[in-house]
């Protein structure tokens, strides 16, 4: 990787605000390592200068400056351990708001990989950098110390440590490479598990009207079962080296008093240093045998890391561009072709139109002929393949996001409504205005009907709260693309699920929105809409049919003449003035 691309990164980037705090931890773990060297030095004094010289005070003192030592070990600890948390909290205030806009922009891009894991990813890594596994790493660097130590007791005691150190952490290396496949196969099996039961969860009307509970749980179980498998052979291979570490660290302490027994009777040791020297291999060996325990969680963080990493670079931010001037709705539609997200064919194949500040666009087909790929390729919302998509002359995205949506109206062919009140629901989930969510109310002709509700505009509902028929979701919907009168407003068949008092009340919104300057754009395959249009645009097969003025395309239809396109005024004059 080279040093530009590392720069961009922003893992890395997230990384490097912590090396301040990572060498304060440094800093507090020298003097924690030095200060673990008490309890054998302790030892040493006892056996070899308390015992021979049979002297009380000096006992006395020994243990008080011991106790002051354990003391101030336990606040050096707690005090990293603090730095750690922080760390963490850290680290993920950094990336969160930055991981958020990645996951909604990859929701768009790739629908069907969507969910919340890298979230999830986050906070793994926030716990791994706040966990006690991560102090294994700061450690492990005075090992070399501890058997320098042991070397000066006596070379056979330091090359047995020597040994003993050199098997655990061959060890450590047998058990990364013994769980890192089965680790990453559970990792990637789970995810899928949980999109599929997410998917599920999200139809469960239709699993249990249908009876397709029994299969589609077959199929959340394969992909589990197959997580389950993966994960319990990583478990059975950590387990096993996890337990060959503990083992064989116990057993080289004993060696180490039993090889020091035998100094000593040699003369070649005193009797001190043979339990010093036990006590000092524990602590050498005690990093590696910690990093064996803590594998698991540092291998799952190892995961998160690499896929956070590729959702990051995958979807990049947008740019912030200069901020334009108040949208007013001009809208320039030229050689559209769109390519849905996980599709290989286009949807859109070359529609061009344009209508003027105020008018009102009735966009009409069969099923699936492309009108909602329409609406998502002008609102930004998925990528063109080809031509353009102009708001008042500048392409749709050189508008900055943040400015850009309060000034559009858009009501989902699907309707869904967010955890919350209705009226945070109405006002976008912005600092809420009283008057502008009842006047959006009003003009969606909706107030009566939410004053109705238990609590009026401060009914709770999502998930937990009020649940709402189909006909009031679109209409509390057509309430929030209204709110703030938008200059751009955009309805995907916004009368699917009303009824008469319903499509009465959206006739009389659009009228409102079209007195105040609203430029609108109605999908619908229903034609008694056609009497709000200036304009009527007919897509057939992602292929425009006809566009112009509405009696004329009306005409054509009612003639039923060949579908051909017919100029809007404003083509006409661009004609002219070519001419």
């Amino acid at each position: 990787m080279t040093r530009n691309t590392t720069q961009r990164n922003p893992l890395q980037k997230a990384v490097q605000r912590l090396h301040e705090g990572f060498l304060q931890v440094g800093f507090f773990s020298l003097f924690v390592n030095l200060l673990m060297l008490a309890p054998p030095l302790y030892m040493l004094q006892v056996y070899d200068r308390v015992l021979t010289g049979r002297s009380e005070e000096t006992l006395l003192l020994l243990t008080l400056l011991l106790g002051w030592m354990f003391l101030t070990m336990g606040i050096l600890e707690l005090v990293r351990s603090r730095i750690m948390v922080r760390l963490g909290t850290q680290f993920d205030r950094h990336l969160n708001q930055r991981l958020y806009g990645s996951v909604m922009q990859l929701s768009l891009q790739q629908p069907e990989q969507a969910d919340s894991r890298p979230l999830s990813d986050l906070s793994t890594l926030r716990q791994f950098i706040a966990g006690n596994g991560t102090f294994a790493f700061f450690d492990a660097p005075w090992i070399p110390v501890y058997i320098g130590i042991l070397f000066l007791f006596d070379a056979m005691l330091g090359w047995l440590a020597l040994f003993a150190a050199a098997s655990l952490f061959s060890l450590t290396l047998i058990n990364e490479y013994s769980t890192r496949r089965w680790q990453s196969e559970a990792s990637e099996n789970q995810a899928t598990a949980s999109r599929t039961l997410n998917s599920q969860m999200q139809n469960a009307e239709v699993v249990q009207a249908m009876g397709m509970q029994d299969s589609l749980q077959a199929r959340w179980f394969g992909a589990h079962a197959k997580s389950l498998q993966a994960q319990s052979k990583a478990s059975d291979n950590a387990g096993l080296w996890s337990s060959a570490s503990r083992t064989l660290r116990l057993l080289f302490q004993s060696l180490m008093l039993g090889l020091g027994a035998y100094l000593a009777i040699n003369n070649q040791i005193t009797a001190g240093m043979v339990i010093a020297g036990s006590i000092i291999l524990g602590r050498a060996l005690a990093p590696i045998d910690q990093m064996i325990g803590s594998w698991k969680g540092f291998v799952q963080a190892r995961l998160a890391y690499h896929r956070l990493e590729r959702l990051l670079a995958q979807a990049a931010p947008p740019k912030r561009r200069l901020t334009l001037p108040t949208l007013r709705g001009t809208l320039d539609v030229e050689k559209l072709i769109l390519v849905p997200p996980g599709a290989n064919a286009p949807a859109l194949k070359g529609i061009s139109f344009s209508i003027d500040a105020g008018e009102t666009l009735a966009i009409i087909g069969s099923s699936a002929a492309g009108k909602s790929s329409l609406v998502r390729g002008i609102l930004g919302v998925w990528p063109l393949a080809n031509g353009s998509v102009r708001l008042d002359g500048a392409e749709i995205d050189q508008w900055n996001p943040d400015e850009l949506g309060p000034k559009i109206g858009y009501l989902p062919q699907d309707v869904e409504l967010f955890e919350g009140t209705v009226a945070e629901n109405i006002a976008r989930f912005t600092k809420t205005d009283a008057k502008k969510v009842i006047k959006a109310a009003r003009i969606a002709r909706v107030d009566e009907m939410i004053r109705a509700l238990p609590q009026g505009y401060d009914t709770p509902i999502g998930p937990g709260g009020m649940a709402l028929s189909g006909g009031q979701r679109q209409r509390i919907g057509l309430a929030r693309a209204v709110f703030g009168v938008p200059s751009l407003v955009v309805l995907d068949e916004p009368n699917s699920n009303l009824d008469k008092p319903g499509e009465i009340a959206l006739a009389k919104a659009c009228h409102y929105l079209k007195r105040k300057g609203s430029t609108i754009l109605m999908v619908s395959h229903r034609k008694n809409v056609l009497g709000l249009a200036d304009k009527i645009l007919v897509i057939e097969d992602g292929l425009q049919q006809l566009f112009g003025s509405r009696d004329a395309v009306l005409q054509h239809m009612a003639a039923s003449t060949p579908l051909r396109p017919v100029p809007s005024p404003k083509s006409t004059q661009k004609q002219a003035a070519r001419a």
